[in-house]
Parts: structure tokens; sequence; C-alpha cells
């Protein structure tokens, strides 16, 4: 049986760390959203680290769309994604994909130069 490609192959959980990277925040930012947010559930061990899946992933990334690009207040952010959390998850997910796209054609247009 092949190996799959990188791509193919999908992690599980995320640390904490990984997670603040990965959105460059501080770790205390993300413990507060998850307070603050009830759809952000991180499972956590029995030490309390905190992993997160990539549910948990693309609904922090709502939350930052909503907050720094749209100006939501968090109490606006949060009623926002009682409501509309299909329309918000699919037009995180259109963002992500043009982004995607974006380094793409920034990589081929490197290439060319």
């Amino acid at each position: 049986m092949p190996l799959k490609e990188e791509q193919d192959i999908k992690r599980v959980y995320y640390t904490m760390g990984e997670v603040s990277a990965m959105f460059n925040v501080n770790q205390s930012l993300l413990r507060y959203y998850e307070k603050e947010f009830d759809i952000l559930k991180p499972k956590k061990n029995q030490k309390g680290n905190r992993f997160f899946t990539p549910e948990d992933i693309e609904n922090l990334k709502v939350i930052m769309y909503l907050i720094r690009e749209k100006g939501y207040t968090i109490p606006g952010a949060r009623e926002y994604m009682k409501t509309n959390l299909n329309a918000a998850k699919e037009t995180q997910r259109m963002i992500t994909k043009l982004e995607e796209i974006k380094k793409f054609l920034i990589g081929v247009r490197e290439q060319l130069s």
C-alpha cells in the first residue's frame, strides 16, 4: 500500500502552542475565546492541556475573521455565530481557498520572473 502524500494526511489534534502560532495570538486569548464562545470546545487531557480538533480550528478561523476583519465585538460575534454559523463557515472556507489560490499564483509569478 503506497504512502499518502502529506496533503492527504490530516491531523486529529493540534496543541495550544501550535494553534496560537497558527493564528499569531497569545495562548491566553485562545483560553478567553474558549470561555466566551460555546462552539469552541478543545479536548483536555488529565493534565489540562488543550487539544484542538480541525473543527475547532475552523470555528476559530470564523471567530478571528468576525472580530479582526469585520470588526464585530465579542458579544456581536457570538450572536452572529448563533444565527448564521453555516453561512459564516462557508464564507471562511471560500476565503481560505482564495488565499490558497493567491499563494499559488504568487509562486507561479515568482517562478516566471
